[in-house]
């Protein structure tokens, strides 16, 4: 029986056996920054670390990961403010409770924490105070239950907590909260239906009013999208949209463009193709505001990828993941279904709640201004500590994949602060 979107994503990512609950976690089947690289956690502790001066280095210091995963990046900051004010110098570990999932039957590997270049306005590792190891107070927001090797220090929940002081990290997480579809026929925005087991689509009945007002606000009319021949552009074909990473281990999420499977050939066809397709993100916009309600004073971080109302895609970007590669959208539970998020629209939901004008700018320009540029070591250090050179290189391949722009440097960096001025690393 077909069903709204948005009651089929809640059921396929999140109901008994979905596939953000069962199985061992999301990093076996799509590459995120977390995963990308350890100079992603360094370069958010220091934008952890100016919230807390900004606080005035409060009792108690909350970093609260909404979307968790399996805690990779809640490890990842942990082991990092150990090395950074000298707690323990044990590199974090890789593997599906860790970093970056591995090759199909390779052992578990050692990563060391990455270094980033000093921030040219911000605070460097040295400078972090010695006493945020005891103040801060890591929690994980995740439905999946607690893995069982999470470290003691960080706390699993299923509900954001109220009254954080601190910092809320949303790292591609509000792509996955679910959504309904519309598709814009003669008689104006109707819901698209979904077989949960096919994947198959039927039209439904007109929108709410307040859909259709979210529609009108934040998603361009049909009038104003470009077309060819008359016809609407439906973005790439099934073959251009899939693909594997070099590493061999799963591709990054698609960034920017109206990246849809739902073209492959076998696929269910989509009805009345010819029409306007959009998905509507009052349901992301909800969610967003609701987690700003909860932070007391401090910073909340949203990082995915999305596209503002200028450039919404005409086709929707509607897709799935599974096991490393882009697959239909069917929400059977089998595999990740997930939508670009209206960043625009999110944006000014959180910012009419915190009463705080918010920052929204690429991936590559945030990383940036936190030090992670990228940039090939000296190969002067080559001579003196070849070792070192190594690593240094290593850890600059790392960050030109964070800020690649046709990759994950082309993900948005919302970040709204709640009660606090907007930092030099964070104003950017």
């Amino acid at each position: 029986m077909s069903i709204a979107w948005r009651d089929a994503m809640s059921r396929a990512l999140y109901g008994p056996g979905g596939f953000f609950v069962a199985g061992t976690g999301p990093a076996d089947h799509f590459r995120t920054s977390v995963h990308a690289s350890p100079a992603f956690a360094t370069a958010l502790l220091r934008l952890v670390t100016e919230v807390d001066a900004a606080l005035g280095h409060p009792s108690r210091l909350d970093v609260v990961d909404v979307g968790a995963g399996r805690g990779e990046l809640l490890q990842s900051l942990l082991a990092s403010v150990g090395v950074a004010v000298g707690v323990s110098g044990e590199p974090t570990r890789s593997g599906r409770s860790g970093l970056i999932p591995p090759r199909a039957g390779s052992p578990e590997t050692l990563t060391p924490t990455a270094s980033v270049r000093p921030a040219p306005d911000g605070p460097s590792l040295a400078a972090i105070p010695p006493s945020l190891a005891e103040r801060v107070r890591f929690t994980a927001v995740e439905y999946a239950p607690r893995p069982e090797n999470l470290p003691e220090e960080i706390t699993w929940t299923s509900e954001i907590p109220a009254e954080i002081t601190g910092v809320l990290l949303a790292t591609e997480w509000l792509d996955n909260v679910p959504l309904d579809v519309a598709l814009h026929t003669e008689g104006g925005w109707r819901y698209v239906l979904v077989d949960p087991e096919s994947g198959a689509e039927s039209v439904g009945e007109p929108v709410s009013p307040d859909d259709h007002d979210w529609l009108t606000k934040w998603w361009p009319s049909p009038e104003a999208l470009p077309s060819m021949d008359g016809a609407p552009n439906l973005g790439v074909t099934w073959s251009d949209a899939t693909s594997e990473g070099e590493s061999g281990f799963g591709a990054a999420r698609p960034q920017g463009s109206s990246l849809t499977a739902r073209n492959r050939p076998g696929c269910p066809e989509t009805p009345h193709s010819d029409y306007l397709r959009a998905e509507i993100g009052r349901s992301r916009d909800e969610a967003w505001a609701d987690a700003v309600r909860k932070i007391s004073r401090g910073l909340a971080v949203a990082v995915d990828y999305g596209h503002l109302r200028e450039s919404r895609p005409v086709d929707g970007t509607l897709t799935g993941y599974r096991g490393g590669r882009q697959v239909p959208p069917v929400p059977d539970g089998s595999s990740d279904v997930t939508a670009h998020v209206a960043m625009d629209s999110v944006a000014s939901a959180g910012a009419a709640v915190a009463r705080c004008a918010y920052s929204l700018v690429l991936q590559r320009e945030a990383l940036r201004a936190l030090g992670a540029d990228g940039g090939r070591p000296p190969l002067s250090l080559a001579g003196t500590d070849p070792v070192g050179y190594v690593r240094a290189l290593a850890t600059a391949s790392a960050v030109a994949e964070l800020t690649d722009p046709a990759g994950l440097g082309g993900h948005w960096w919302l970040r709204q602060p709640v009660g606090i001025p907007l930092g030099p690393a964070v104003a950017r």
